[in-house]
């Protein structure tokens, strides 16, 4: 068994407009087709809803108001020792639009982009359990589950 860093905490956004998801690519290079709900690890000192609305902005260029906790996922990677708990909450977009051009200032995100429930069954995403999710008003923890590469 291998040894585990401290568990890291990130926020994630499920933000649905006319029934489609918002979702990002948020691997530099596009090293992976594999996509996530916008947002990103907390940092101490400000609430979760704070780290949320500057996460999505710097992914997305987009304004949010933070609504209710929706989903708790875990996933980890034995072989680094890594281990994250995501919580994810339902949000609505106040200003902005997406814009091609935007830049994440990390350079991690390269596209954004909403998706059907319909265009989901076409393309990698996780946690497994987004579409039950965001096209419900589930509220779901979605146990241990192993980083997809």
């Amino acid at each position: 068994m291998s040894t585990y860093k401290p568990v890291r905490l990130a926020v994630r956004a499920i933000i649905v407009e006319n029934s489609r998801l918002l979702l990002v690519n948020a691997y530099a290079g596009q090293k992976s087709d594999l996509w996530c709900a916008p947002g990103g690890g907390v940092d101490p000192g400000a609430s979760l809803p704070d780290n949320l609305k500057r996460e999505v902005f710097e992914e997305t260029g987009l304004a949010i108001d933070v609504g209710q906790p929706c989903l708790v996922n875990e996933f980890h990677d034995p072989k680094r020792g890594f281990h994250q708990v995501d919580i994810y909450f339902r949000c609505q977009i106040t200003d902005g639009t997406l814009d091609e051009d935007w830049q994440d200032p990390e350079q991690i995100v390269n596209r954004r982009r909403f998706f059907s429930q319909t265009d989901l069954e076409t393309i990698r995403f996780k946690p497994d359990s987004l579409p039950a999710v965001a096209f419900s008003d589930s509220v779901v923890y979605d146990p241990l589950e192993l980083i997809v590469p």
